[in-house]
């Protein structure tokens, strides 16, 4: 949660995701909720890239950024940064169970 430059509150989403052709992509969201679809936009994304490391890098900066403006603006909130074996767990779900019927 935070508050746009109007002072109203704002939700803000930060995702990773595996991509064709290798690619792993950070998207960073805001005010989902209140948009005509629910699908990700190209603006949404702020890195793609080969590695999972530098994606977990450029996600928790992303993140760690938005929790210390939201902080200055008096807003305290604790929110877990992406963890590369939480990723990988689900990737691997995904992949082993894909076409199954079984959600990851």
């Amino acid at each position: 949660m935070g508050i746009d430059d109007e002072g109203n509150e704002e939700r803000v989403v930060f995702w990773i995701e595996y991509q064709p052709e290798a690619l792993w992509a950070v998207g960073r969201a805001v005010n989902v909720q209140l948009r005509p679809d629910s699908g990700p936009r190209d603006e949404d994304y702020i890195f793609k890239g080969y590695e999972l490391d530098d994606a977990l890098t450029e996600a928790n900066g992303a993140l760690s950024d938005d929790l210390r403006v939201s902080s200055e603006e008096g807003i305290e909130q604790e929110v877990l940064p992406f963890a590369r074996d939480e990723i990988l767990e689900r990737l691997e779900r995904w992949f082993f169970h894909h076409g199954d019927g079984k959600k990851a």
